[in-house]
């Protein structure tokens, strides 16, 4: 496996496997329609392209020569702190979560950025596997919100925190 920059032709797979994984974990808490729609939304060509040029982030896919295993999105100096990373987004393939790639993903992102002294994410608070991995990895709940990811999303998170370096 390598974890590698994501090139532009890399999207439509990215959505494909953001599509399998967002059924896969969402479907029973939000029915298949509201999954879809959100992915359509979320995950589109143009969100994703947007990422590629985003300044201070990283954007990376975990790769096995065939198959992207999963998907990363990290960026610094949202919210007005310079010291803190915000992980966006991590997915891993439902058919090979449990086998590293998160964890290499996640090392990555907390690797990328030299300056921050903290990583932040949202994780939907009813995802008890993702919750489970960030805990393992080292983060702790700091914080709640409402609104998972956009505003106006409706999606309730818990906010988890990790110090770095």
């Amino acid at each position: 496996m390598w974890i590698r920059t994501v090139d532009p032709n890399d999207i439509p797979a990215i959505q494909a496997l953001l599509a399998r994984t967002w059924h896969a974990t969402y479907d029973d808490i939000y029915g298949k329609d509201r999954v879809a729609a959100l992915t359509a939304n979320w995950h589109s060509e143009a969100a994703l392209r947007k990422r590629l040029n985003k300044p201070y982030s990283e954007f990376v896919i975990a790769d096995d020569g065939e198959d992207i295993l999963g998907v990363a999105f990290a960026s610094m100096g949202d919210g007005g702190d310079d010291r803190t990373a915000f992980l966006h987004q991590l997915y891993v393939n439902p058919e090979v979560q449990g086998r590293g790639t998160g964890t290499a993903l996640l090392i990555e992102m907390e690797s990328a950025f030299p300056a921050a002294g903290r990583m932040r994410l949202e994780v939907e608070e009813a995802n008890e596997k993702a919750i489970a991995f960030y805990r393992k990895q080292g983060y702790a709940h700091v914080d709640r919100t409402e609104n998972c990811g956009v505003k106006d999303s409706g999606i309730p998170a818990l906010i988890m925190e990790k110090t770095l370096g």
